[in-house]
């Protein structure tokens, strides 16, 4: 498994990142049919993310279906400035991904592919620690999913009943 991550803005002003490309294999008959299979993070830098997984013959059409997906499949994400809300776990499968927001100057304290969500989402200080499986992939669906159930303070004071004041501090 090769673990690079490549960054480019393209024409959307996107910040697109290669997390993982998998060489993998189909036994048939005749010996083994070869495939690659991409995963990509894109997002706006300002709270939007969104993640794709492609499979193709060749290792580029693999990365293009990955970006299209993840382009398809972007969610926002309720930021304060350049860190969280509060500290989450995001769970999927045997990922468990903790997250906590970190004063300003800390930097990006993440491994592996959640330092490629983080980037692309816009967060710029953070601490983060990956549990359990270290899977590229589910890594970056636990920490997408702990990020989408951030709740703003917005929300839990309409849902508390209380002025955000109260909520904030």
């Amino acid at each position: 498994m090769a673990q690079a991550d490549h960054s480019a803005n393209n024409k959307d002003d996107f910040i697109e990142k290669l997390v993982a490309v998998n060489r993998v294999a189909k036994v048939v008959k005749g010996g083994r049919q070869f495939g690659f299979t991409a995963l990509t993070v894109v997002g706006d830098g300002n709270g939007t993310i969104g993640f794709g997984y492609g499979k193709a013959k060749e290792v580029p059409l693999a990365i293009q279906k990955a970006m299209d997906k993840a382009r398809k499949n972007m969610k926002p994400v309720p930021l304060k400035g350049d860190t969280l809300q509060h500290a989450i776990t995001g769970i999927h499968g045997a990922a468990n991904v903790y997250m906590q927001p970190a004063s300003d100057g800390t930097g990006i304290i993440a491994g592996g592919a959640m330092r490629a969500v983080f980037e692309a989402v816009g967060v710029k200080n953070v601490l983060a620690k990956i549990n359990g499986t270290r899977n590229p992939v589910n890594v970056v669906r636990a920490t997408i999913n702990g990020l989408s159930s951030m709740s703003s303070p917005e929300y839990v004071a309409a849902k508390r009943g209380k002025k955000i004041e109260e909520i904030i501090g």
